[in-house]
């Protein structure tokens, strides 16, 4: 549908090359824009009356009242405006703050103008329905603030984070073992109207069968042989919050059967007890298991997945965000540091190209441990490839092989092709020559450490002439 003529739009943001292209990108698609600098000039424009907007775009970040305090004011004042959220600084608290503060959609910079126009047909109402959840996905793990994140998978999820941390929805948070599904689930608590409350996590793939019924419902004294006193469960010590129940896959069915109940009903009894027991609790439940296979294979009960299955976040692997795994880095290390009271060590550009090659199997909680062991093992300031392969491990990216017996192509191919990949992924150019400056690089460095920096014999190895090797690492040291 096209753009209703003259439908009214305000570009508030302090930098004018920013409110200049979204301004011209507006009005190409058939909108009357306005631009502002401040959240002052909407604010006495608005009091001097006249024509209203029907959608504004903010910054966050400006001088003098920030866009959130402008989107608090915009409520009081115009309460079915549309507004969306711009900001550089994408993390959980900025885009569930937006939310909670009633934007209608949270814009990351930088943004691609295509995606800014068809946002605003959608907040007017002319595109997809304004209140659809984005698909999510996203990584992270270690301590809360290591929800981070640049990436487009990450983005989303913290926009379907913010959408759903306001919202008395069940949500069921899937993904592979290491991406940081409880960081979910303690972000969706802590934006939430519930975020005063308790928070209470429970794996129930690490409790004995036997004992998880105690676990998350109570018992009373004398319930079972060794029950001497009352024992409050995990439902009732998470009454008025948010209780996280990890690996649901695994949890027997018998107890899928009472959890049913708890959900559908927020009441149960103690094990051995009369007294029925009343909650005011929000589930958010994980699982790297696939449900609805378990569902037909007879292990997991349709009816319990509906239950927790109201809105679903799929956490990709860390291999499919390439691009966050710097920035988390860098994170970890520094997290390190401060732990070990030592200054924080940095990854060479080869070492870090490397790590972003890496497949990653444990995910973000393999990062992690990886930047740790580095942080206490790796002997100087800066962190070399060598390093690396040591933290990462036999058999990991940064070893090295020759070939294989069966006649496949070598790991450092692999490699090569996986460094490739990840380069292209993150819409690098220059690729070829960066690799073959890269590659003279390593065996340059690498022959004249093996012939004690004696050059002839150096370009003997490597099977140049001696002036070329001359040449190349006069063109090595132009570079630096």
């Amino acid at each position: 549908m096209a753009p209703t003529d003259g439908a009214r739009i305000w570009v508030v943001d302090d930098d004018r090359a920013v409110r200049f292209v979204l301004a011209t990108a507006l009005r190409e698609a058939g909108y009357e824009v306005t631009g502002f600098e401040s959240a002052a000039d909407v604010l006495s424009t608005l009091d001097r009356g006249g024509a209203r907007p029907q959608l504004l775009f903010t910054d966050v970040r400006m001088p003098g009242d920030d866009g959130l305090v402008l989107l608090d004011a915009l409520k009081r004042r115009l309460p079915s405006l549309p507004v969306v959220v711009m900001s550089a600084h994408t993390d959980v608290a900025s885009t569930a703050g937006a939310f909670r503060g009633g934007a209608q959609e949270f814009l990351s910079k930088p943004f691609d103008l295509d995606d800014a126009v068809a946002l605003a047909a959608r907040a007017l109402g002319e595109g997809a329905d304004a209140d659809a959840l984005p698909a999510a996905g996203g990584d992270a793990a270690g301590d809360d603030d290591m929800l981070i994140g640049d990436t487009p998978a990450m983005q989303q999820l913290f926009r379907a984070i913010g959408r759903l941390a306001q919202a008395p929805l069940s949500v069921l948070v899937t993904g592979e073992t290491g991406t940081g599904k409880e960081l979910v689930a303690r972000a969706l608590h802590r934006e939430s109207p519930r975020a005063r409350g308790p928070f209470v996590a429970l794996n129930t793939a690490a409790i004995p069968a036997e004992l998880l019924e105690s676990e998350l419902f109570g018992h009373e004294a004398g319930a079972f042989t060794g029950a001497q006193r009352r024992h409050v469960g995990r439902f009732e010590q998470a009454h008025g919050g948010t209780l996280f129940l990890d690996e649901i896959g695994d949890m027997p069915l018998p107890l899928q059967t009472r959890l049913l109940r708890v959900l559908a009903e927020g009441e149960f009894f103690r094990v051995g007890g009369r007294e029925l027991i009343r909650v005011d609790v929000r589930v958010v439940a994980a699982t790297h298991q696939d449900l609805e296979a378990k569902v037909r294979d007879g292990g997991f009960r349709a009816d319990l997945l509906h239950r927790l299955d109201v809105v679903r976040l799929r956490l990709p692997p860390l291999r499919a965000r390439r691009g966050d795994v710097p920035r988390l880095a860098e994170r970890f290390l520094q997290r390190a540091a401060g732990r070990f009271d030592a200054p924080a060590k940095r990854l060479s550009r080869p070492a870090l190209e490397r790590l972003q090659a890496h497949d990653w199997p444990g995910n973000v909680r393999e990062l992690q441990n990886v930047c740790w062991r580095l942080a206490a093992l790796a002997p100087g300031d800066v962190i070399g490839v060598v390093e690396l392969g040591d933290a990462l491990g036999a058999g990991g990216a940064a070893g090295v092989s020759t070939g294989s017996a069966d006649g496949e192509a070598p790991e450092w191919e692999a490699r090569l092709q996986d460094w490739v990949r990840a380069k292209l992924a993150a819409q690098a150019d220059g690729i070829h020559a960066e690799a073959r400056e890269r590659l003279d690089q390593v065996l340059l460095e690498a022959a004249l450490e093996h012939t004690g920096g004696r050059r002839s014999d150096a370009a003997v190895r490597l099977g140049l002439g001696r002036n070329t090797l001359t040449r190349k690492l006069g063109a090595r040291r132009r570079g630096r």
